[in-house]
């Protein structure tokens, strides 16, 4: 969690959203996918929205990003990032996407083109935010560089000339870090992170996303479906069900005090670490058996007619 909460914030936030909500147009009807949550984010500041599979905190991210389908997905309520309103004029998210703000995209295995290099799409990435021009290409490879090394990717020169196929997830998470990172952001969007990476490699990315909070004072919005990465990484949590907010609060209020059963569910997905256990596996098979050597049947194959 940020150092952020031990001082009370006075400017005006990074990203204010009031009674926001999204109405998906579909063949059975209008469905209203987020229905008027409000929330803001300030410089190094996180603020995560958790909750289930189809709850709308993706669709509350794609929303504000203006990234929804504009004849399926109707906008309403007020979003201000950075001081910009969005909400009542569209365009003006171009004034502000990829520059202000950027996206860190869930799943890093399809997020990236598997036919361009990672030197090429993170080449347009600087290209872009008019960092560097296309056609001096040694700032575009000292930029690019940079960028790497800043998410601690060992050997940048050689990574550029990878393919996505060649990388692991990852390190893959982190190329895609480095392209939101491209634009110099006040405020990064992550889409579920660290979803698709196994949990080793997960507090690897967390660590490197609190380092840049550290270093560069950025907000950041996580979307996720894990409690555990929230209360590692949040300094406050909104809890959505069904397209609204249940609860919200502090993080260690909503880990320590919850307030709602589903938040109570929510924590009890959780894995727990049982008590460590240094008998050989072959004694504790021993055991279960009651010493016998005979074998067991598996009450499912029986009850399928097969044997054992």
């Amino acid at each position: 969690m940020s150092a952020s909460t031990e001082t009370p914030f006075k400017e005006q936030p990074l990203l204010e959203v009031r009674d926001f909500q999204v109405e998906l147009i579909t063949d059975a009807g209008i469905i209203r996918a987020v229905d008027s949550v409000s929330f803001s984010i300030h410089r190094g500041e996180t603020v995560t929205i958790i909750g289930e599979s189809g709850s709308g905190k993706s669709t509350t991210a794609m929303g504000i990003l203006r990234l929804l389908p504009e004849d399926l997905a109707v906008l309403s309520g007020t979003v201000m990032i950075d001081g910009v309103d969005i909400s009542a004029d569209p365009k003006a998210i171009d004034k502000v996407r990829g520059k202000t703000l950027a996206l860190i995209p869930q799943d890093p295995m399809t997020a990236l083109s598997p036919v361009h290099s990672i030197g090429s799409q993170l080449f347009e990435a600087i290209r872009i935010a008019g960092a560097a021009s296309a056609k001096d290409k040694d700032a575009l490879q000292a930029r690019a560089v940079r960028l790497l090394e800043q998410v601690h990717i060992p050997t940048p020169e050689k990574q550029l000339k990878k393919y996505p196929h060649q990388l692991s997830g990852g390190m893959l998470q982190r190329v895609l870090i480095a392209i939101a990172l491209a634009s110099e952001p006040q405020l990064l969007v992550a889409d579920e992170p660290t979803s698709a990476l196994d949990v080793t490699v997960q507090g690897g990315i967390l660590d490197l996303l609190l380092e840049l909070q550290e270093q560069r004072g950025i907000g950041i919005l996580m979307i996720t479906h894990d409690l555990g990465v929230a209360r590692l990484i949040s300094d406050r949590i909104h809890v959505m069900k069904d397209g609204s907010f249940v609860e919200s609060g502090e993080v260690q209020q909503i880990v320590d005090h919850p307030a709602t059963e589903y938040t109570r569910s929510l924590l009890a997905a959780v894995p727990v670490l049982g008590p460590w256990d240094e008998t050989p596996a072959d004694a504790r098979g021993a055991h279960a058996a009651g010493g016998s050597s005979a074998t067991t049947t598996d009450p499912a194959l029986t009850q399928t007619g097969a044997k054992p």
